[in-house]
């Protein structure tokens, strides 16, 4: 499956870049399994995208869970939680 990534705000500059264009294994269903794959790169990803860290994602352009499905063509996006002040 062929999805667009998007990275945000301190995602996008600890990753050093803004989006790109993924093939996902057959394995990869959900917003949560991209995260795992990412991180499993190792290294800064595995870094920035780990399972304990405070991050937010959306699915073609809607906040969303984890669990949220994807299919072709998808657009996933990681930015870090947003702080009032």
């Amino acid at each position: 499956m062929n999805i667009q990534l998007r990275f945000f705000a301190s995602v996008r500059e600890k990753l050093g870049m803004s989006e790109q264009k993924v093939v996902l294994p057959d394995d990869v269903r959900t917003v949560g399994e991209v995260r795992a794959w990412l991180a499993a790169r190792g290294d800064v990803w595995a870094e920035v995208l780990a399972p304990g860290r405070a991050l937010r994602m959306a699915y073609n352009q809607q906040m969303c869970e984890p669990d949220t499905d994807i299919s072709e063509g998808a657009e996933v996006a990681f930015f870090p939680p947003v702080t009032g002040g």
